[in-house]
């Protein structure tokens, strides 16, 4: 009986063929996080890393492609990204925790298809930023995916947070009641709700019996999972005067935050590095825009940088394309940031900041198979994204015509499903 069971497991094992290691050789490997190899290999199997590193003997069944003459990095994580045609808050009020962007992204946009053409593999998508408190923030994973669930990073995440909190401070939120009318009186709204929240915690902790607890509040609820250190806070903030009222802000309440456009940044940079506070920051290489953002300089991640701050670099498209990410390292490095300083801001500094460094952000043992497939340096001009690939699979190709269209295209290439469903009916009853 044991040897017929001995068979019978062998039979469904060979039935059942294992997925073969593919090994992508020859291409000068930066891992971010353990060194560039040059004439290097990446060896992959299912949807993870099994090493990088300098060139050695592959499995004897392994899949090798030839990737001499080629670069290859981690895929880009953007901290900062508005696509996915989402919404956040209404005009009701100018703090609103409890609203959830995943609710309202179309996962079927082509905007993911345009950043996983300029190499992005994980994004924060954002609500806006003309509230003092927005919503929930989401992490997604750029695959092919139909609905929500099929791009979202961590769909079986503990008490469902798969994202941070969306913060702000600035010109953004000032206008008419019930938002308010100065930065004083901002501050003073954020402070007030945070001190309900303690006070709702208390009450949840005192209560003796569960007729006793009071009513669930989604909004408290929400900014009790930030107080609990269990969701970030991605905290919009230009002017350093702002910068540093939101240190003073997460200071008096403990919850953890990073900053986000940090435009004057470089104006009180180590005041950012003495309060630990890691910044992801944008680069325009064109003046305008808001007059707070005016002194938004190149020079800003450099001196950052050099200050000991954790610098990561976003898009917060549409400000800039996905499309362009690499290139805002390139204007950092051209500003004064450090090389590796500014790869490592597109990809491991990011995923720091998204507390996702375990599984994104470097080609390391264990991680997600993300990675990028360059045709030359990082940040040279001539540089194109050749292939995009998530979790083992390859989700951009510039030689596929489909994809290479959304790469080069322009405005009418990116029209989303819903627009095109919109538009189409709306057509139709004018007929």
């Amino acid at each position: 009986m044991k040897i017929t069971a001995f068979l019978i497991l062998l039979l469904c094992i060979s039935a059942f063929p294992q997925e073969k290691t593919k090994v992508l050789r020859g291409a000068t490997i930066h891992t971010v996080s353990g060194g560039t190899f040059e004439n290097g290999d990446l060896w992959i199997k299912g949807d993870k890393i099994v090493y990088a590193g300098p060139r050695k003997d592959a499995p004897a069944d392994a899949e090798i492609t030839d990737a001499s003459g080629k670069v290859i990095i981690p895929g880009l994580v953007d901290t900062h990204s508005h696509i996915g045609n989402g919404d956040g808050g209404d005009g009701s009020s100018p703090t609103q925790p409890e609203v959830r962007i995943l609710d309202s992204i179309n996962p079927q946009s082509d905007t993911y298809i345009k950043a996983r053409a300029g190499g992005i593999t994980t994004v924060n998508v954002m609500p806006g930023s003309g509230h003092l408190i927005s919503g929930q923030t989401v992490y997604l994973k750029l695959r092919d995916g139909k609905t929500i669930n099929d791009i979202l990073l961590c769909p079986d995440e503990q008490n469902g947070i798969c994202g941070g909190l969306k913060m702000a401070n600035g010109t953004n939120s000032i206008r008419g009641v019930p938002f308010p009318g100065t930065r004083g009186k901002s501050a003073a709204l954020l402070r007030g709700i945070y001190v309900k929240a303690a006070e709702y915690k208390k009450k949840k902790e005192s209560a003796e019996s569960p007729d006793k607890m009071p009513a669930t509040d989604l909004q408290m609820e929400a900014l009790l999972e930030v107080l609990a250190g269990k969701r970030i806070v991605h905290f919009h903030s230009h002017r350093n005067d702002d910068l540093l009222t939101a240190i003073r802000i997460q200071k008096e309440f403990g919850f953890r935050i990073v900053l986000h456009h940090v435009s004057e940044g470089w104006l009180v940079a180590d005041e950012i590095a003495k309060a630990k506070i890691p910044c992801s920051i944008i680069m325009i290489d064109a003046p305008g825009g808001k007059l707070e953002a005016v002194n938004l300089l190149l020079k800003n991640g450099g001196i950052l940088e050099k200050a000991g701050v954790n610098v990561a670099i976003h898009t917060d498209d549409y400000i800039t394309d996905s499309r362009l990410l690499l290139r805002s390292g390139a204007l950092a490095l051209r500003g004064g940031m450090s090389e590796a300083g500014a790869l490592r801001a597109l990809t491991l500094s990011g995923a720091e900041m998204l507390d996702l460094q375990n599984r994104i952000g470097s080609l390391e043992k264990g991680k997600d198979a993300d990675f990028v497939i360059l045709s030359g340096a990082p940040f040279s001009t001539y540089t194109r994204v050749l292939e995009t690939w998530i979790e083992g699979k390859k989700v951009f190709d510039l030689m596929n015509p489909e994809d290479r269209k959304y790469s080069e295209g322009g405005f009418e290439v990116f029209r989303n499903l819903f627009y095109d469903h919109v538009h189409t009916e709306h057509t139709e009853e004018e007929k």
